[in-house]
């Protein structure tokens, strides 16, 4: 179907921007297959464990069966149009989750029908609790041997704290797995026939569940006339509200995170998602439905500026990814949140105050896309010809300048050392190296102090293992790859003040600057903080100011136990002597780096380690073994519960320990037992580990 683009602001009520997430395994990219035949997007069924989902279109996905970039693309149903993305299920590629979530105006959390709620389940759900998505469940794989659809929501319930409300009773489970009941219709749906799932009977309540399907609908209008006064009056007089009311403020509640409706299917058996479309539409927000978006005035940070969904406001658009693209260099993905994109225009980017003309824009299906005119207030789409723009920059009009919220990106945990085979191919390795900073922020770069070798830092093997996969085979770089190295972290344990001169001779004048300041720690998570403690406003403009603090900021970058960037810390301006006729701004960031490093110098710091939650899940013979591997691996066990005729151990491991990890867990329960992990915390290393490590640097 050709893209319909809305030709006035009301259109956009039948427009859908969802996202699909879940733990890795649950079942997403099948789930989202399956919307796409089922919307008429794709003629066949592509399948993740063949290498032929549609979604996963990267070589190392393919390979792998995983996702790892989350894909969009553009369908439609029953006259609205979906934009769909696909995210990956893997805590290493949380960063896609991230930068999804924060343009999307809702999600389909999916779950396993056995597992029920899993480690990267809570992550999604916490990442989609902080930017206010509101969203729907559905219980999959009721197929599966173990299914358990109650036990499911009642981790939905437990362990998310998500108020789920149960929409859909499942008709059988395992291999007896039919269809389910829609508890409001009270009406059921059954799969039969082998036409792949496109068509399904609507039968009523088989005789073994009525008992059950009334109950839960007495349950679910109960619970949906509470979130309404109008009523919840007329259902305690006896009224039963018609469905068009209940869906009304079901709807609403869903909007406010109040509720969460709960589905039910099996997407790789082509069961339930044709209702699980209808949900869509009926409970997840139009861009109509969803709070103006409010930014910053780029020179004034305490100015907001409201950008309203109006085709009519000057143009405001977040860039929230960047990708590379074979035919076209370099896509970057952009939600349009006021105005109207057009192609030849040229757009405000307010953190480089550059100007970006648009080439292109494409409707993107996966990694095929649609060329499109403009793109409007309320939709997705993939801009070419953009050179300077990173993933969380704001493009804007320049007669409209405004900042819209930045992504937040977490800091990276491990790395590998990286260095081109022969000056030859440096210059190829150093442009594949930038266009994946560029493309994945959740990466970085650095120097190891000790070597002078260049580590290129993620979040986690099997990230390290793609970006460096990717860096050989798309960017064709000859490099020479290390062993993977734990992140560290340093933290300041108490206050401590610096204080340096710099002056240098340039030309006849003699640039000088004095800076004071103070360290002080703050509490985990806080970040850097800096803070002019000294009132300069008369004789100090914003410039110096900048000079000052990205001088700071940047020596402690590198702290003085082993050059591992340092944590959660306040730097307080305290004083400065300078000329202000000849001092550059360059000479105040020399002096203030210098301060900082003055004052770590003699300053009490501690190591700091990443530490992983781990959850293996194991049968009962080989829990002994898991849980004696993992006191051997400095971890501590946190909590052990059954789930169905299997362990579940709950650990805080130290990601030093857990290399390996998934080639040993297989040995101790011959292969039978599987284990998730995500980052939790950093925590101080025991003296004599940390003794151990800095004498590897010779401290």
């Amino acid at each position: 179907m050709s893209y319909k683009q809305p030709k006035k602001i009301e259109d956009l009520a039948i427009v859908r921007n969802f996202g699909i997430m879940a733990h890795i395994d649950a079942g997403k990219t099948t789930t989202t297959e399956r919307i796409l035949f089922y919307t008429g997007k794709s003629h066949k069924l592509g399948e993740v464990h063949d290498g032929q989902a549609v979604m996963d279109w990267m070589e190392q996905e393919q390979e792998r069966g995983i996702t790892i970039t989350s894909a969009a693309t553009t369908s439609y149903w029953k006259d609205h149009k979906i934009n769909i993305i696909d995210t990956p299920g893997h805590v290493d590629f949380t960063i896609e989750v991230e930068r999804s979530l924060r343009v999307l105006d809702g999600a389909i959390a999916v779950f396993d029908g056995v597992n029920g709620v899993e480690p990267q389940s809570e992550t999604v759900w916490r990442q989609a609790d902080r930017y206010n998505v509101p969203r729907i469940a559905f219980i999959n794989k009721m197929d599966r041997v173990g299914a358990d659809f109650s036990h499911s929501v009642d981790t939905v319930r437990e362990r998310l704290g998500g108020n789920p409300l149960i929409m859909q009773l499942p008709i059988g489970a395992e291999d007896q797995f039919q269809g389910m009941v829609d508890v409001l219709k009270g009406k059921a749906y059954i799969w039969d026939g082998e036409d792949l799932g496109q068509e399904y009977k609507e039968i009523d309540v088989p005789e073994t569940l009525k008992t059950e399907a009334s109950v839960a609908r007495e349950t679910a209008i109960e619970r949906i006339c509470e979130f309404d006064d109008e009523l919840i009056e007329k259902y305690l007089e006896g009224e039963e509200p018609d469905i068009d009311s209940l869906k009304k403020v079901l709807r609403k509640a869903v909007l406010d995170l109040r509720v969460c409706p709960v589905f039910c299917g099996s997407a790789f058996k082509n069961k339930g998602v044709q209702p699980l479309l209808d949900a869509v539409l009926d409970y997840l927000p139009s861009p109509l439905d969803r709070p103006d978006v409010v930014g910053k005035d780029p020179k004034k940070e305490d100015k907001e500026i409201i950008c309203k969904t109006d085709f009519e406001e000057a143009s405001a658009a977040l860039a929230f990814k960047v990708a590379r693209d074979k035919f076209s260099g370099t896509l970057t993905f952009i939600r349009v949140y006021s105005g109207v994109i057009k192609v030849g225009e040229a757009l405000l980017n307010p953190r480089t105050q550059k100007k970006e003309r648009i080439s292109k824009i494409f409707k993107m299906h996966s990694n095929t896309r649609e060329e499109i005119t403009e793109v409007k207030a309320g939709d997705i789409a993939a801009i070419v010809g953009l050179k300077d723009t990173g993933t969380g920059d704001t493009l804007c009009a320049s007669r409209r300048p405004v900042v819209l919220e930045r992504i937040k990106f977490p800091d990276p945990v491990i790395s590998v050392a990286i260095e081109a085979k022969s000056s030859a191919d440096q210059k190829k390795l150093e442009e594949g190296l930038e266009a994946l900073l560029r493309e994945d922020p959740s990466c970085k770069l650095s120097t190891d102090p000790e070597t002078g070798q260049t580590l290129l830092s993620g979040m986690g093997e099997l990230h390290l293992d793609i970006l460096v996969d990717r860096l050989l085979k798309e960017h064709k770089a000859s490099a020479n790859v290390g062993k993977p190295q734990v992140s560290y972290r340093e933290s300041l344990q108490a206050n401590a003040k610096g204080e340096a001169k710099f002056e240098r001779l340039v030309g006849a004048i003699n640039e000088w600057a004095r800076v004071s300041i103070e360290l002080m720690p703050l509490d985990k998570g806080a970040g850097i903080v800096f803070v002019d403690g000294f009132s300069t406003t008369a004789k100090l403009n914003s410039e110096w100011m900048t000079a000052i603090e990205s001088g700071s900021v940047d020596a402690v970058g590198t702290g003085p136990l082993a050059g591992y960037p340092m944590m959660d810390l306040k730097i307080t301006l305290k004083n400065l002597d300078f000329d202000p006729l000849t001092t550059s701004e360059g000479v105040c960031r020399i002096a203030a780096s210098q301060a900082v490093r003055s004052a770590l110098k003699s300053a009490d710091v501690k190591l700091y380690e990443p530490v992983f939650k781990v959850e293996a899940t194991s049968p009962e013979e080989s829990v002994g073994s898991i849980v004696g591997d993992i006191n051997a691996r400095k971890g501590k066990i946190l909590k052990m519960e059954h789930k169905g005729d299997k362990q579940v151990v709950h650990a805080t491991v130290p990601l030093a320990s857990l290399f390996g990890y998934a080639t040993d867990i297989r040995s101790l329960s011959q292969g039978r037992a599987t284990f998730a992990m995500e980052f939790d915390d950093y925590q101080a290393l025991p003296k004599k580990s940390q003794d151990e490590l800095l004498s590897k640097f010779g401290r």
